[in-house]
């Protein structure tokens, strides 16, 4: 999908981080883009910053935990661009939290927001797309869900359970012309760990030194861009510990499971 002008994309997690960067680089490219996020708000500022007309840009209000209210969700941006010819799944929570002190809630939390509420969406979406017999999922995950991690068992799981579901949903639609693209972050500069759920359910509250020494959140948009227009089914965006680290657990993974335990994570 080299040229992306006047695509019509929907962008779930808009308002911060990887999603409000990323919507900063798809303006860029001229598409149609519908912004999600719960916080309103903030999602009128990000449009503001956008400089798109209401013909370019439209403001879906959306949380992943409310799956009763995404069949009408999409119904209202197929009323107002006539498709979607591309989601991204963005939005989500993180973890920091060992698991023998992780309440089971927490657990169901995290793969409800991360895992449920992704996979929920994009059924809403699909029907769409196999009608017009075009599409592509982008699916953001990380580079836990690829390898684990301490601190982040139950989030590695959710993104974990995202490859298995969308590497399927590939194999099942590609006749039909549907496309899937898995973008793994590794350390991004963001407030995803000053979000992240601690074991009894609040936020963290503080950054992680290594996601503070992570790539910014626009670099990791512009790969995400590349990715897309390049046709890719999966990338790792990532500084070289998260990428060694992957291959490391494919190629070697009794030697990975050691550099893991003593690898600063956080």
């Amino acid at each position: 999908m080299s040229n992306l002008e006047n695509k019509v994309v929907w962008l779930t997690g808009a308002s911060s981080g990887i999603g409000e960067a990323l919507a900063l680089a798809l303006a860029k490219q001229q598409v149609k883009l519908v912004i999600s996020a719960r916080r309103v708000q903030e999602l009128e500022r990000v449009k503001k910053a956008l400089n798109l007309s209401d013909d370019k840009c439209f403001i879906q209000p959306l949380d992943l935990e409310k799956i009763e209210t995404f069949e009408q969700a999409t119904k209202n941006i197929i009323a107002k661009f006539g498709s979607i010819d591309i989601l991204v799944n963005n939005a989500g929570l993180s973890q920091r939290s060992l698991a023998k002190d992780t309440s089971i809630e927490v657990d169901k939390r995290l793969m409800n927001v991360n895992y449920i509420g992704t996979v929920a969406l994009s059924k809403c979406v699909l029907p769409y797309m196999l009608q017009s017999k075009t599409g592509l999922f982008v699916t953001i995950t990380s580079a836990v869900g690829k390898i684990p991690s301490p601190w982040r068992s139950s989030y590695a799981a959710s993104k974990h359970a995202l490859h298995g579901f969308f590497d399927s949903l590939r194999a099942e639609c590609y006749d039909e012309g549907i496309r899937v693209l898995l973008v793994c972050p590794g350390f991004i500069s963001t407030n995803v760990s000053v979000n992240a759920l601690t074991g009894n359910g609040m936020p963290l509250g503080k950054m992680d030194d290594a996601t503070q020494k992570g790539l910014s959140p626009q670099q990791c948009a512009e790969g995400i861009i590349q990715a897309i227009k390049s046709g890719k089914e999966e990338v790792v965006i990532g500084g070289l510990k998260e990428k060694f680290g992957i291959w490391m657990k494919r190629h070697f993974p009794s030697i990975f499971s050691i550099m893991i335990r003593k690898m600063k994570v956080r």
